[in-house]
């Protein structure tokens, strides 16, 4: 097998396991939850993403990894780590924390989708070599990023009970 069909069949299974734990464990999890301490949760896992940076590190990356793919992967990585981490220290001002969230959630997910495009566009499996030690951040990583953007948005935008309004207004009163 090549190593770019190795790279695509990797991309491709890396959501397996991620979905098949987040169904069974996170999932229940984070529905059962207050809706700010399951965006909190989630905004948790995205304040890491400052590590994409890597992609732009010489030495850590081949010289043979497309410009095109790794400056905006790093960049959108980076900005997307940064309103998490903002969406997490703004936790007590509410209004600042929900804008922080559908920040970094609209911005993850976009930047995600973009370096998709970008790694289909610039042909990413015929360089994956040049990942090196950053080869396991689409395989592992980038997996749960995207379903916890998904599970994200559907928890923002789902009816949420009367009583769980009006707690969260109690909550924002105090």
């Amino acid at each position: 097998m090549s190593p770019a069909i190795i790279f695509q069949l990797h991309i491709v299974l890396g959501y397996v396991p991620w979905l098949l734990c987040f169904g069974a464990y996170i999932w229940p999890r984070l529905k059962s939850m207050d809706p700010l301490e399951a965006q909190r949760a989630i905004a948790t896992l995205h304040s890491f993403r400052f590590f994409g940076l890597v992609f732009i590190v010489p030495g850590v990356v081949g010289p043979d990894l497309p410009a095109g793919f790794a400056t905006p992967a790093a960049y959108g990585d980076f900005a997307s780590g940064l309103l998490a981490i903002l969406a997490l220290l703004s936790v007590r001002t509410r209004p600042l924390f929900w804008l922080f969230v559908i920040s970094f959630n609209v911005a993850g997910a976009v930047d995600l989708i973009v370096d998709y495009y970008h790694g289909i566009q610039f042909d990413l499996p015929s360089a994956a070599g040049a990942l090196a030690a950053t080869y396991a951040i689409p395989i592992v990583y980038v997996p749960i990023l995207m379903i916890t953007h998904v599970a994200a948005f559907y928890l923002l935008l789902r009816p949420q009970p009367k009583a769980a309004r009006a707690f969260a207004g109690d909550a924002a009163a105090s």
